[in-house]
């Protein structure tokens, strides 16, 4: 079996088992604690990241582990899982279906595959380097961005504007000002939906790796552009600026502006 098609199976199955983790902690009334940077973590967050951990770490003993819940392994490693357990664990205690578990493959801190997985709709993205991205789900959808090639036609996404500092609120104003419209809110959802062709743009910073290694080869895959503020390749050691689009046309307008 070729490399890639093993990770993906590797991946689902451990994805399977973590969703199936998550489901009966969702609208369930539970519990958060705050970590040191004053963002929420549950019981799901910790129980999913340790499924994964677990069936990834026997399956590819040679790998590295990183994840946003527990100390990495082996980070020096050619190749790295990196796991963000519930992506959007403000949504996951509020009940919203948006939140995302989120795995991602890098080599030499390069992201070359990404599964972003939405266990309560039943919603799985994947693609990597070399492959293109697929979608599955019940909601419907088809992988294929939006051709709006105008800043003035295109549909801004963000999480939130508490994630930017004044200098990058500055630059993200800028490029709100030039697009049709902008929506908050949507964590790494809003990527998937980029991929599908809902959404044009997004523009966030201070991600951590595991916030994008998984959605860089989706987005990529899917025929979109994504990269740092800067234009640079998205990969370990970088500022946390993200910039997604749906084609490199809109990228390069959207890359102007900020």
């Amino acid at each position: 079996m070729p490399a890639a098609a093993a990770w993906i199976d590797a991946a689902q199955a451990a994805l399977d088992a973590s969703g199936a983790a998550i489901k009966p902690h969702f609208r369930a009334g539970v519990a958060a604690d705050l970590k040191a940077d004053e963002s929420p973590v549950t019981v799901a967050d910790r129980l999913a990241e340790e499924i994964l951990r677990d069936k990834l770490g026997k399956q590819f003993p040679d790998f590295g582990l990183l994840g946003e819940e527990f100390p990495a392994t082996r980070q020096d490693a050619r190749y790295v899982w990196v796991i963000d357990p519930i992506d959007g664990t403000r949504a996951f205690l509020t009940g919203r279906p948006s939140f995302c578990t989120l795995l991602g493959l890098l080599e030499d801190g390069v992201p070359i595959l990404g599964l972003i997985d939405q266990p309560i709709t039943g919603e799985r993205w994947i693609g990597g380097r070399d492959f293109a991205a697929s979608f599955n789900g019940p909601l419907g959808g088809k992988i294929g961005p939006r051709n709006a090639a105008r800043l003035a036609d295109a549909e801004l996404s963000s999480t939130a504007p508490e994630m930017f500092n004044a200098e990058s609120a500055a630059r993200f104003a800028r490029l709100q000002s030039e697009c049709r419209r902008v929506y908050w809110g949507g964590d790494a959802y809003a990527y998937g939906l980029l991929a599908l062709g809902q959404i044009d743009i997004v523009a966030e910073s201070g991600l951590k790796p595991w916030d994008w290694a998984a959605l860089a080869p989706v987005v990529e895959a899917a025929g979109g552009k994504i990269t740092d503020w800067s234009g640079a390749p998205l990969r370990l050691g970088g500022d946390g600026s993200v910039l997604a689009a749906a084609n490199a046309e809109l990228h390069s307008a959207a890359l102007a502006v900020l």
